[in-house]
Order: structure tokens, then sequence, then C-alpha cells
């Protein structure tokens, strides 16, 4: 027998389950750690893929398709690289029924096998720039696993890009972060951060990382995207240079950047309540449900003739169904629809069909309104828009108000353990003053803003001087 869904405040961990199984956005894979993404789901990620794969294009980014295996000499070509990722790693050591040569990686990403392609590809600065990127698959033999958030294996697109100078690379890596938050705020409706991430949790390799940080309803943060300045890290490991306009040899500089699967998860930890899935109509597959009402066998055909009439008149981008199976009761219907999250419901019934109206549901305020059926279509298109901006207000105000300036270690503790949410503190930027932070509270440095005025104080943990606050929390 299929469980309701747990309440956010008994059990979010819980709760956040449910919504996923009700939904059926995903499922849990006979392979340990690893998830079976549903048609759900897997439509939640084909809007993610639309629009990001649009906005890449517009910044000049082109499509390519790497191997899934990557020689494992490749990986210990860049030190720190190598480091970050080997505790992640699967390798195979056999195939053809026989022992490998030399082991294969199943990528946990692609730097090394792109750079090894890169160095057959450029030769001169008119090579360059060269703007990659790749949807694919990546495996991290992950310890602790959560469906979309921290799975063995997920989706994502990693961006890669080489550049004649560190100002350009430096360029491209905030723009892609910019396209993230734009992604993120326009289309998911989820207000983030925008900042670098301190030394201690930069990306393997990288020079400088760069991320968007999102605030969950429990108060824990979400990392949603990455965009990193790897500098000249990776070109001198695979010794990738051009000659430039005065006939010299120089080496490259690269960026990387990727957004995962992970980003259903924030949809769901930031829209969704008590009653499922919550969904953004821009993010929705499906942005109406019609369900006829019938009572008894009579008056079947004119409720669905006027639902069809309704139906066609909506613009073409508005996706829709008519649920029309009588197998199952209206109220079984609405409970299913919203648990799956779609924007708007629209019921009618026999009294509705006399009065040529139709009644309208709001998913995620369950506001209902009774409209003339000359009306559906303009006032759909207004509803649409208006729950999409209420979701992102909505959850930016969540923020605001789980967002607090601590100046003492001793409110610090207490915040974190108790209320959560961001907190914007000093930092004298000692790595090991932040390890004492996330050892004492688990909370990390989420990022130091790009916005900052700059701020003289003193950090949170141990009173050195500080120049500017930044953003902890616990995070997934």
């Amino acid at each position: 027998m299929k469980r309701g869904i747990t309440k956010r405040s008994e059990d979010f961990s819980r709760w956040y389950t449910d919504v996923i199984l009700g939904a059926r956005l995903a499922d849990y894979s006979p392979v340990k750690g690893s998830m079976v993404i549903r048609p759900n789901g897997y439509a939640l990620w084909e809007k993610m893929q639309s629009y990001l794969d649009t906005m890449f294009k517009e910044t000049g980014h082109e499509n390519a398709y790497f191997p899934l295996l990557i020689p494992e000499s490749f990986l210990e070509k860049e030190a720190e690289h190598v480091e970050g990722f080997a505790p992640e790693c699967a390798v195979v050591t056999h195939g053809g029924g026989k022992k490998l040569e030399e082991p294969l990686v199943i990528r946990p990403t692609s730097e090394t096998i792109i750079w090894a392609m890169f160095k057959k590809w450029i030769m001169s600065y008119r090579d360059l720039p060269l703007l990659i990127n790749q949807w694919c698959n990546v495996l991290r033999w992950e310890m602790r696993t959560r469906l979309f958030l921290r799975t063995t294996e997920f989706l994502w697109q990693e961006g890669h890009t080489a550049h004649a100078t560190a100002e350009e690379a430096e360029e491209e890596t905030l723009q892609m972060l910019n396209v993230y938050q734009t992604f993120a705020e326009e289309y998911a409706a989820i207000p983030v951060i925008p900042g670098r991430k301190s030394d201690r949790e930069k990306f393997a390799g990288a020079l400088h990382t760069y991320t968007i940080e999102a605030l969950m309803q429990d108060g824990k943060a979400l990392q949603a995207g990455t965009s990193h300045n790897l500098g000249q890290n990776f070109a001198k490991a695979f010794d990738v240079s051009f000659q430039d306009q005065n006939g010299e040899q120089q080496l490259v500089y690269a960026t990387s950047w990727g957004m995962s699967t992970r980003m259903i998860g924030a949809l769901i930890m930031t829209h969704g309540d008590d009653q499922g899935l919550v969904l953004p109509p821009k993010m929705a597959p499906l942005s109406v449900v019609f369900i006829p009402i019938f009572k008894g066998k009579e008056g079947h055909g004119e409720i669905l003739e006027f639902i069809d009439q309704i139906a066609a008149s909506l613009d073409g981008d508005i996706t829709h169904r008519v649920d029309a199976r009588e197998e199952y009761t209206p109220g079984w219907k609405f409970n299913e629809w919203e648990r799956a999250g779609v924007p708007i419901r629209v019921e009618v019934g026999p009294r509705d069909l006399e009065r040529g109206e139709v009644v309208v549901v709001r998913r995620d305020t369950r506001e209902k309104v009774n409209l003339a059926k000359d009306d559906v279509k303009d006032k759909i298109r207004e509803l649409l828009d208006e729950i999409q901006t209420s979701l992102f207000q909505r959850a930016l105000r969540f923020r605001q108000e789980n967002t607090m300036r601590v100046d003492d270690y001793q409110t610090f503790r207490e915040v974190v353990a108790e209320q959560g949410g961001f907190l914007h503190a000093h930092w004298c930027g000692d790595p090991e003053c932040e390890d004492q932070v996330k050892q004492e509270t688990m909370a990390t440095i989420r990022c130091i803003p790009l916005e900052s005025e700059g701020e003289d104080g003193v950090c949170v943990r141990c009173g050195k001087p500080s120049g500017e606050r930044i953003y902890f929390a616990k995070a997934y």
C-alpha cells in the first residue's frame, strides 16, 4: 500500500523521499547508491537541458561527447586533481575476459580526457577560444546517497573551454556562473547567492571555484552549480600550448563548469509542500490538467467536448492533459496531480457545464476561481505567470528571513544547531580557522559573495581582523 507524504515538520528527509516516490520522479535502483529516473523526473531534466543548452549556444559553446572510460595515467598527470577524486573513482581492470594493460577510470569528471584531446586540436591562437560542452553521466563512488542530491551515478553537463589569456578565462568563468544564476532564478524560481569558494572548498585542480548557493526549506544550503577557473594547471599537465600572434609558444588557460540532476532536488526542497511536488510553470512538463467530473453515465460526451474546446484554445506552449480515466474518482485524481506538482488544475462538472464555466485551482496556493469559458485562455496564461513570480518571491522571503548577521561565536553555534539558514559572518581567511568551524558546528563556508562592498570587522571564530562578511551554513 502506497504511504502518504510525511509532513516536513515531522521528518524533512523522509518528506523529501516521499515526494519523489509519490510524484514518480525516481526510484531506487538494484545497484546500491544509484537511482532510476522515471519519466516524470526525466521530463524535468529535459526541461533543464532545453533551457541551459539554448543559453550555452547563445554564448558560443558547442556540444561534443567524450569517452566514459579514462586511462588511469591521465588522472595522475594533474596531482591535485587526482588527489581530490581518487576516493570517488571506480576503476575497470578487466575487459573482454582479460586483464587490461592499463586500468581505466569511469569518469568522475572529464577534464583529463578532454585536455588530452585539446592538445591535438589547439595549435595556434586562431584555434582559440575553444568552447565545448558535454551532456553525459558521471560516476562518483558515494558512501552516503540520497535521490537526486547525491548518487553514485548522475546526469549533468560539463563545459570545458580553452583561452589565450588569463583575463579571457576569468571572464568565461563568471559568464557561465551568470548563466547558472539566470537559469536558477528565472526558470527554476530559486533565488541564489553567487560567490567564490574558499580554497578548502574549491574544485580539485582549480585556481578559483565560483558557485551559486541556494537555501532549502530545512535551513540547509545546496550548491546548485559551479564554475571553475583552472588557470594553466591542466595545460601544464597535458602540455597544451599555442603559437601566439608573435610566433611564440604560450600555455592556454582553462575553465570548466557544471550543473547536474541535483538541481531537481533543489526544485523539490525549495518549492514542495506537505501535499507533494510544487513546480514553477517554466519547469513543469505539464502546465494544466483538465479533470472532468461525471455523475453517473450521462453527460460524458458533452463535458469532454466542452473541455476539448477550451484546451484547443490554449497557446501552444501551454502543455495540457485531459484526465478522462473512468476507473479513478475525481478526488483520487486531484490528489495524484497535486503530488505531481502540475501548476493548474481545471475541473468541469455537470453544473459547470450548465453555467458555461470551469473551476480553476492553483497548485501553489490551492486557491480556486470560477471562470467563464471564454476567459479561460487569457486567465490561464496570467495565472502561470503569477505562479512563477510568486514561487520565486516566496523562496526569496524564506531565504531573507533565514539569513542572520552574526558577530559572536556562541550565537553562531546556537543558530547553526537550532535554526539553520545562512549565517552572514566575518572570517579571517585562515584555512585552519575554517576547519575548526566545520569540526565544531558542521557549518561550512558556502561562498565569499561576489557582490560584497566590504566591511571591517573581526572573525567570528578567532577574532582576527576581517575585511568582509561571508556565508556559512550546514549543507547537502
